[in-house]
């Protein structure tokens, strides 16, 4: 199978072969480093080699466990936040039909919640389980994180009314620490099956653990594919040079840019099936590089809807960003523009073409006119749209940010940042302690 390509031909006049020469030598200590287990955050590189080590007793126990889910529920609810839910739902809207729930086929539907404090969207989810039968997935290493907590308690004080508190035992499942936390305990006195987060991966890496594999396990989709993309992957990531590595040229790529004041980076696709990728990424990105005043901020667009409001800012606005594109090869699903014998809207020119065809056209005027509007640009190329692939893509990025991570400087494992805004919400409700 073809694996997703890095292509930089829109970089020239912004990177050249000098400077990218010049980064390979700081890419190669800090590879050293990440290998040897000597650089900050060292404690967190179980991500490093998990597509490797994934043990078959646990494959076997996620498989066995979605059979069971796919068997004996219609609605599959995860309930998580951040990384406890981006990179499933990623995978699900990468990969499944596009309106997959809506579709009277698929079974369980799978909903997600926890990642907000919105009553409205509760209202609506809760209209969507009326009569249904729901198995629930919370996901949070402590137990104690708020969005997810209190969804948690009023979804389960539902299901007890459901099902009664005998019955509901077998309704839970929690994926949380091995030993510690609120979730672990409290799964170990009502009896709930369980899965590990390992101490040593954080939750922006987590997809490819309990944490992604069971949502993703079971909607059906092949979880050892993922697995076997991401570890060629692994191997292919894990050379030195730069010119053999993509991840470290798109990590050494990025770094040049940001030296020269581009501090704003773009994930632009053009497939609807991309955005929550695009979600996923910006979390990866913005957490791990955004310390200690430095960092490029991560945005995401959905083309083409975008260059009808943000392309226009993209195109003559300030030049501090730069563009990296998410294209799919080959798409899924075929439809042929009709010819009209009343040419109205002056489309016949396009009669016959795929729609497809158009959509890739779009992509490649984009990205010319924004390289010579100043807006550097490389596009990664996804072959297909298949659970292989996206392992590749999902490692490619994890390898690439801890890499750019530390060539700026800064710990890419940690968020301390993130607790400020929990400080001041905890003290603004009246929490003891706060």
């Amino acid at each position: 199978m073809p694996d997703i390509k890095l292509i930089t031909e829109n970089l020239k006049s912004f990177v050249s072969d000098k400077e990218l020469k010049a980064v390979s030598h700081a890419i190669k200590l800090v590879d050293e480093a990440i290998q040897n287990k000597e650089c900050p955050g060292n404690q967190y590189l179980g991500w490093l080699n998990l597509p490797s080590t994934v043990p078959e007793k646990l494959l076997r126990d996620i498989k066995q466990t979605a059979e069971k889910i796919r068997k004996n529920c219609d609605v599959f609810l995860t309930l998580g936040i951040g990384g406890s839910y981006l990179g499933a739902r990623a995978t699900l809207e990468f990969l499944k039909p596009v309106f997959f729930n809506e579709q009277t086929g698929e079974k369980p539907k799978i909903y997600f919640a926890g990642q907000n404090l919105s009553a409205d969207y509760l209202n609506g989810l809760f209209s969507l389980l009326k009569d249904k039968r729901v198995i629930v997935n919370v996901i949070s290493k402590s137990g104690t994180t708020t969005e997810t907590a209190a969804t948690f308690r009023i979804i389960k004080q539902y299901l007890d009314k459901f099902y009664g508190k005998k019955e509901l035992k077998d309704k839970i499942i929690c994926t949380t620490d091995k030993s510690k936390g609120t979730l672990r305990a409290l799964a170990k006195k009502e009896g709930y099956k369980t899965f590990v987060i390992p101490d040593d991966v954080g939750g922006r890496f987590s997809v490819l653990t309990p944490v992604g594999l069971l949502p993703i396990a079971a909607s059906g989709i092949d979880i050892r594919m993922l697995l076997k993309g991401a570890l060629d992957f692994e191997k292919k990531c894990s050379i030195p040079e730069l010119e053999k590595n993509p991840a470290y040229k798109y990590a050494g790529i990025r770094h040049i840019l940001y030296k020269k004041g581009k501090i704003i980076e773009i994930l632009s696709s053009f497939h609807p099936a991309l955005h929550y990728l695009g979600e996923w990424w910006k979390q990866l990105f913005g957490e791990s590089e955004g310390k200690n005043g430095k960092g490029i901020f991560p945005a995401a667009c959905d083309f083409t809807t975008d260059l009808h409001s943000l392309g226009q800012i993209i195109q003559e606005g300030h030049r501090n960003m730069f563009e990296t594109f998410l294209v799919i090869d080959k798409s899924k699903s075929k439809f042929d523009i009709p010819k009209l014998k009343e040419d109205i809207d002056g489309l016949n020119y396009l009669a016959g073409r795929d729609i497809e065809f158009v959509n890739q056209k779009a992509y490649q005027a984009t990205a010319d006119a924004h390289f010579e509007g100043g807006v550097p640009n490389m596009t990664i190329l996804i072959p297909q749209r298949n659970a292989y692939c996206l392992g590749q893509l999902f490692y490619f990025f994890e390898k690439a940010v801890a890499v750019s991570g530390l060539l700026s400087g800064v710990n890419p494992f940690n968020q301390p940042g993130v607790e400020a805004y929990k400080k001041k919400m905890f003290k603004l409700l009246g929490k003891p302690g706060a």
